[in-house]
């Protein structure tokens, strides 16, 4: 059966990440308490600036900023919205919910939805 995966690209300034590893944490809690089967959180390690495209471009890196690359996996995307739905509800979510309170600028997150095709 193939697995559904929410994937999610983050710039977060250096010097906050203390602070969105604690939120990572956290998140990572709640969604596999609600039913994810996995929740990933990677930091940048060697990942350069493209010349047409690339992570870093991708949420316009700034100087003193690394990207995370993270993702949530489920059964399905049946399984997926169900999981969402307990997620968004959890009043552990609320301040993460508060862009002016995340340790890094939502605004230049992004996010999409994906449906695995080879898994081995």
């Amino acid at each position: 059966m193939a697995r559904y995966v929410d994937g999610f690209v983050v710039p977060v300034p250096r010097k906050n990440l203390a602070a969105y590893l604690r939120i990572a944490r956290l998140a990572g809690k709640v969604w596999r308490e609600h039913g994810a089967l996995e929740y990933t959180e990677c930091i940048a390690d060697d990942v350069k600036p493209g010349k047409r495209t690339s992570f870093p471009q991708s949420v316009k890196l700034k100087r003193g900023e690394v990207v995370f690359l993270s993702w949530a996996v489920y059964r399905s995307r049946a399984h997926r919205d169900r999981v969402n739905a307990k997620v968004m509800k959890d009043p552990r979510m609320a301040p993460l919910m508060n862009a002016k309170a995340l340790p890094f600028d939502g605004k230049r997150m992004f996010w999409s939805v994906f449906k695995a095709v080879v898994e081995l």
